[in-house]
């Protein structure tokens, strides 16, 4: 009888407590949502550029040939590209680097008129053929542009300077780019008068290649006038957000 009267007891109080929390709930002033203040952070931009060499040489050689007879006149313009290549290689340029980029093949229409009446009529055939010459070594180009106007190309354009592999820079400015990105995060967090925390997040923006400049000299159609291969910019971005201590 004693125990069941605790019990009793011990449910009676809970149901008070409860009853009185629930009011207090009522009549207590609100103090809002509870929220988790994010970390004060600062983002900013990093870069980091060097200037390369050029590493590679492109030039493009064409050759013609028009003749009333299709079959000779594609069969010409294979023997002159056939010699270019010849040359080319005899060089020191490798068949990776040598690859036809274009073979056009169509009949002119020639003009004529009959009776005061324009019309047209079959021509000649007009082949072409355009070969693309990737030169490794650049400080040959100017040689090259010799032995490709020598050849029987009745079309030469380049050299086009570029670059051909630039992973190992862009390993390198990626580290300097984020410590470009620290050194400025470091002098606002000074100014404000806080101190630089732990990275929160980083993005690469990837590398950028500006066109490589050259210049030539003298040239024209004996072959080849002096060519300096110039160099071209590499550059890395990123950007990188901090915490605020």
């Amino acid at each position: 009888m004693e125990n069941k009267s605790v019990s009793m007891a011990i449910i009676l109080s809970s149901v008070i407590v409860v009853s009185l929390v629930a009011l207090g709930g009522m009549f207590l002033p609100s103090w809002g949502k509870l929220r988790l203040l994010a970390p004060h952070t600062i983002t900013v931009v990093g870069e980091a550029k060097s200037q390369e060499k050029s590493q590679i040489a492109i030039f493009t050689a064409g050759v013609n040939a028009f003749n009333d007879d299709k079959n000779a006149a594609v069969s010409d313009v294979n023997k002159k590209v056939e010699a270019i290549i010849e040359a080319v290689k005899e060089f020191g340029v490798t068949s990776e680097d040598i690859k036809t980029q274009s073979m056009n093949i169509y009949q002119n229409q020639d003009q004529y008129y009959e009776d005061g009446r324009q019309k047209y009529r079959p021509g000649q055939w007009n082949v072409g053929n355009t070969v693309e010459i990737k030169l490794r070594n650049v400080d040959r180009a100017a040689s090259l542009a010799g032995v490709l106007t020598k050849s029987g190309a009745t079309n030469v354009y380049g050299p086009n300077f570029t670059f051909d592999d630039t992973s190992e820079q862009s390993t390198a400015l990626l580290d300097a780019a984020f410590k470009n990105a620290q050194t400025k995060a470091a002098k606002v967090a000074q100014s404000t008068g806080r101190k630089l925390g732990k990275v929160v997040s980083v993005t690469e923006a990837g590398a950028m290649q500006q066109p490589v400049m050259y210049r030539m000299e003298g040239g024209g159609g004996g072959g080849g006038g002096a060519v300096e291969p110039g160099s071209g910019t590499v550059s890395k971005t990123v950007t990188v957000s901090f915490e605020l201590d």
